[in-house]
């Protein structure tokens, strides 16, 4: 009779496990993002760098302001694409060329034109295709050469 409750509670606990990982992936991809976002940043900096005389205090601010941003995306980056796959992280990546149109729009005052809208909506829309794809959908069979996630444990990896 052991067996049947241990059952029984391993049968509720996968019912809970769903909602747990579905909240973990959504964690990581918010983390995904928000690391992204300040790997843009490192593109502010070294623009306002290269504005700067070479070697000057505000160069090198600038320039150490930009390793300090690099060096904590790689450290987020390790923690991201362990709980996520790769191709699902690097697909995601495309979207610092939308955070470099804003950054350059408002503060380098540059033109932002119609069609760097429209390729920014197509990032958009290829990055929010990918992820909500269902599992399988984005599955190919081996030797294919098409892109592959891990649909056994819903793109999560602890």
């Amino acid at each position: 009779m052991a067996d049947k409750n241990n059952g029984a509670s391993a049968g509720s606990g996968r019912q809970k496990e769903a909602p747990t990982r579905q909240s973990s992936r959504a964690g990581a991809l918010l983390m995904l993002h928000g690391v992204l976002l300040v790997l843009s940043l490192s593109g502010i900096m070294s623009k306002m760098a290269s504005k700067q005389e070479p070697m000057s205090l505000p160069f090198i601010a600038f320039y150490g302001a930009m390793l300090v941003i690099l060096a904590f995306y790689a450290l987020v980056w390790q923690q991201v694409i362990k709980r996520l796959p790769l191709t699902l992280a690097y697909a995601n990546r495309a979207v610092t060329v939308v955070w470099g149109i804003l950054w350059g729009y408002l503060f380098f005052d540059e033109v932002v034109t119609p069609p760097m809208l429209l390729g920014a909506a197509i990032i958009i829309c290829g990055i929010v295709l990918y992820v909500t794809a269902p599992e399988g959908q984005d599955t190919d069979s081996e030797g294919s050469g098409g892109i592959t996630r891990d649909a056994g444990d819903g793109g999560v990896r602890e």
